[in-house]
């Protein structure tokens, strides 16, 4: 009695004609990986999509960080540079403050034609530093009075005069770009109280009339 092999009617993986059981086996195989890889690749991708989102937000954040510190540096530049300009001014306003005194003598010397020799030459030299360090002489005759540079000394009253207007400078005054640092001391003077002025027609016509009074009026016709 002939005995049977367990599992031998098991089925068996189909073999192609002229292929044996140990090459049918490797084909199985590489059909699984390739069922399994593009699984593979889709988790592969998914996750360097991420990291590269990551790297984005990452990058997209220090750009800020690095374009707000610029910023901050610019401003600080320009604070400082503010900064430094506006000592530099209150420096030199100082200095020439102390020389004002200097130039006043200076400029009563040249009134009384006792510039002269070399006082003259010395004065004349200060006065051109001082101007090319920016200070700026005001203050001149007829010129409409301005408290915001004017300092008034004496007052009056004068019938050609329309308006509050500098008629004397007893001291000029100086600046330094905008900045005063000595308003001009002047001499001001006012219309008279209650003085009217007269319309030029109403005074041809006063005219017109006195001349016919000295002519023994109108002729008849």
């Amino acid at each position: 009695m002939t005995e049977e092999t367990p599992g031998f009617d098991e089925q068996q993986p189909d073999v192609p004609s002229g292929a044996s059981t140990d090459d049918a086996e490797p084909q199985a195989a590489s059909s699984q990986e390739k069922g399994a890889a593009p699984a593979g690749d889709a988790d592969r991708t998914a996750g360097l999509t991420a990291q590269l989102d990551q790297a984005r937000t990452a990058l997209g954040e220090r750009t800020a960080d690095l374009q707000r510190l610029q910023a901050e540096f610019q401003n600080y530049r320009r604070r400082v540079e503010r900064d430094r300009i506006a000592v530099k001014e209150i420096a030199i306003a100082n200095l020439l403050t102390e020389l004002l005194p200097v130039l006043d003598d200076i400029g009563r010397a040249r009134e009384h034609g006792e510039l002269v020799g070399g006082f003259k030459s010395v004065g004349e030299s200060l006065e051109t530093v001082a101007a090319k360090m920016g200070l700026q002489q005001f203050g001149k005759e007829g010129e409409p009075f301005d408290p915001t540079i004017h300092e008034a000394l004496m007052h009056s009253y004068a019938p050609d005069v329309t308006e509050t207007t500098c008629v004397a400078i007893l001291q000029p005054g100086y600046r330094i770009g905008e900045r005063t640092i000595r308003p001009a001391r002047v001499a001001v003077a006012e219309p008279q109280p209650g003085a009217q002025t007269v319309k030029p027609t109403e005074d041809a016509t006063s005219a017109e009339q006195a001349e016919d009074k000295e002519n023994g009026g109108p002729e008849e016709g």
